[in-house]
């Protein structure tokens, strides 16, 4: 995955109290003051050959200032919540990108629960790995394959709906820390599920404070909106559709 071609996009206003889950004896930061510390971060720059500077002694003051406004945007920012979080879009690297997370997870000792809605139909590689690594991964694979190879919408709604359940018990879990809701964005898009279901479910939590993952092209414009982290990976090339190359163990798998 080619970093350049994902791009990194924070939705939802992240100061209206409506719409969080913010501790209530928490103060929050200035909007302005944010503002403010983030324009001068972007002005500065992130150094290197990039900075106008010949000079490394003026080198050297401007990463200072640079280093001091960080540390300001660091201190500002204090507020902890759950999140929810979007992969989606046409590239690779969705899933991976959860999977990721849930790597991450687990390593600071906490309980993962992935939901796999359109894939079950084979083992793959990170089930058998994150199994192995952890006994704090509760992996639940449901869907059947892809719908050429299931040919059977009205069993797909089943499994789509047998998954959202399954899914809801481990959001409500306080034990678990990341739940990964794999190719729900496309269980919506087919039309298994409604997006409107999912977010008056995580809304109707007080206080949530696991982070949830909705993986998937075609996320709904509603879910993008609700979430708070949104990924949109973006297909530049692919060696299946240019070079007519099979999926691949390691890379697909």
């Amino acid at each position: 995955m080619h970093f350049q071609n994902i791009k990194n996009v924070n939705f939802v206003n992240h100061y209206n109290l409506a719409k969080s889950n913010f501790m209530p004896d928490e103060k929050q930061p200035s909007s302005k003051n944010i503002t403010s510390l983030d324009i001068q971060a972007k002005e500065l720059g992130i150094g290197g050959k990039l900075s106008p500077e010949t000079d490394e002694n003026l080198y050297k003051k401007r990463m200072q200032k640079r280093k001091d406004v960080q540390s300001k945007r660091l201190q500002v920012r204090k507020t902890k919540k759950g999140l929810l979080i979007v992969f989606t879009g046409n590239g690779k690297g969705k899933t991976t990108a959860s999977l990721g997370m849930a790597l991450r997870t687990i390593g600071h000792g906490h309980k993962v629960a992935i939901i796999q809605f359109i894939k079950g139909g084979w083992t793959t590689g990170e089930e058998k790995a994150l199994k192995i690594l952890s006994s704090n991964i509760s992996w639940h694979a449901l869907g059947e394959g892809f719908t050429w190879e299931t040919q059977d919408r009205v069993r797909d709604e089943v499994l789509v709906k047998e998954a959202w359940q399954i899914a809801k018990k481990f959001i409500k879990d306080e034990s678990y820390k990341l739940i990964i809701l794999d190719e729900i964005n496309i269980a919506t898009k087919l039309g298994y599920l409604s997006p409107e279901e999912i977010i008056t479910f995580i809304k109707s939590l007080d206080n949530r404070k696991n982070h949830i993952v909705l993986t998937g092209r075609g996320a709904s414009e509603s879910i993008i909106n609700q979430a708070d982290l949104v990924t949109e990976m973006k297909l530049i090339k692919h060696p299946f559709k240019e070079q007519g190359i099979k999926a691949q163990a390691c890379v697909e798998f």
